[in-house]
């Protein structure tokens, strides 16, 4: 079993691994396949109950195999199951022409009978997962198959969860068939991950539940640092501090209550935010903050001085070089931020996004929190977590800033940073899913709805 609070995700390398470790393996090949064509059969009769007539669409490896072992359940159960590539005119399409071992892009005349499944009006049921998405990576070099229901076996593979691959997948549901567990390079985090994170206990003070320091803000933009500091109060933490340019001091004060608030001048600022840190447990810099030169400089002072967890979000991330620190970093940018980082465009990191994020965890060291609907959070050690509670109401303005602070907190509570990431990803995403109206959910909305979530 994975340890609380994650789901294991697998390569087609690591199901390679798990299926070669069942007994008598590759003789027993077959046992494996009768296991998951009937699970497929079982499924389709589930999701479908009213289906008659299946088109089976099969390829040559053994993914096609699993698609007629489910073809014959289907007809020993008075249906009419048909293996063709004639998908006009049937209920429901079942879809087993490629599997883990498909990477690239289909050649033209698989391009071609994807189109057509695409193109028919059918649901379609993908075997393990849907024909032209890279197991491994979620990438779509070509054409892939639109299921709306995908049967993965023994665990769910990681191109079921990353973009673009996890649109392609519909309804995900696992089917054992009686592989032995094996751990995974990468995780699914769970709401369960919740239960890890500590709250205030009888013997805290407002110091001991964690203390966070926020930096950022700029004229016109002081709503994002204040955005982060209430998120991380909504998020168990006892004390909070803005620190801001003076000039915006008097619009912060106004905004905020509970935050301690700090104005400093840009002349010394990195000595005046460096002594508000002594109290601090974590900082979070840059919402807010802007991109002028004094910024780029407080930014780069901050991050090489601090001796603390810090998170590093938006205008802190223009023009971020890489720089050695012995405590835990957490970058958190959206696509257009990532692409910046490692000089790409943005088409390509949302194509390859496992790749993008790797990359950046990488050059600086740090772990990455790649913002979308599969957050992605990546280890430079290698571990990797998708975080997709979130739902689409959370593509709005300030969101990200409440993010930020939301993994500030569970930092200053202790928490490790891959640790602290992922559940602040999941606890943003379930208060955001816990606002009753989603259409028009602003940010402030998912800070409010924080404090349910981790109760």
């Amino acid at each position: 079993m994975a340890e609380p609070g994650f789901e294991w995700l697998y390569t087609a390398a690591e199901m390679r691994a798990a299926e070669e470790a069942y007994p008598g393996f590759p003789g027993t090949a077959p046992e494996l396949m009768e296991r998951a064509g009937a699970s497929v059969a079982r499924e389709a009769r589930r999701a479908f109950p009213h289906a008659r007539h299946f088109a089976v669409v099969c390829g040559g490896g053994a993914n096609g195999g699993d698609g007629r072992i489910a073809a014959g359940l289907l007809r020993e159960a008075g249906l009419e199951a048909v293996e063709t590539d004639a998908v006009e005119g049937c209920d429901v399409v079942i879809d087993a022409l490629f599997g883990t071992g498909f990477h690239g892009a289909p050649r033209p005349d698989a391009a071609l009978l994807i189109e057509r499944i695409n193109a028919c009006g059918h649901p379609v049921i993908s075997v393990d997962l849907p024909s032209g998405v890279d197991a491994s990576t979620g990438e779509v070099a070509g054409v892939a198959v639109r299921a709306a229901l995908t049967v993965t076996f023994h665990g769910s593979k990681v191109g079921l969860h990353v973009a673009p691959g996890r649109f392609y997948a519909g309804e995900i549901v696992i089917a054992d068939i009686g592989l032995g567990p094996a751990p995974t390079l990468a995780r699914r985090a769970t709401p369960a991950l919740l239960r890890c994170v500590p709250l205030r206990a009888a013997r805290d003070s407002k110091f001991t539940s964690g203390s966070v320091l926020v930096v950022g803000g700029s004229p016109g933009t002081t709503g994002a640092p204040v955005l982060t500091a209430q998120a991380a109060l909504r998020s168990d933490a006892g004390y909070a501090t803005l620190a801001v340019p003076r000039e915006c001091l008097p619009a912060v004060e106004a905004l905020a209550l509970e935050p301690v608030k700090r104005g400093f001048d840009w002349g010394d600022a990195a000595e005046s935010v460096l002594a508000e840190a002594e109290r601090a447990n974590a900082v979070a810099i840059g919402p807010g903050l802007g991109r002028s030169a004094e910024a780029h400089v407080l930014v780069a002072r901050l991050l090489e001085a601090l001796e603390l967890p810090v998170v590093v979000d938006a205008d802190a991330l223009f023009e971020l070089r890489p720089v050695t620190r012995s405590h835990p970093t957490v970058l958190t940018p959206h696509t257009g931020e990532l692409s910046r980082l490692i000089g790409k465009d943005s088409a390509w990191v949302d194509a390859h996004r496992l790749e993008a994020v790797r990359a950046a965890s990488e050059l600086f060291r740090a772990v990455v929190v790649l913002k979308g609907a599969d957050t992605i959070v990546q280890s430079p050690d290698g571990a990797l977590v998708v975080c997709e509670s979130g739902p689409p109401s959370l593509a709005t303005a300030g969101t990200g800033d409440v993010l930020t602070g939301v993994i500030a907190a569970f930092l200053a509570k202790g928490l490790d940073p891959v640790t602290a990431s992922a559940a602040a990803a999941t606890a943003h995403g379930l208060a955001a899913v816990a606002v009753p109206d989603q259409a028009g959910l602003i940010a402030s909305d998912v800070v409010a709805k924080l404090p349910s979530v981790l109760s």
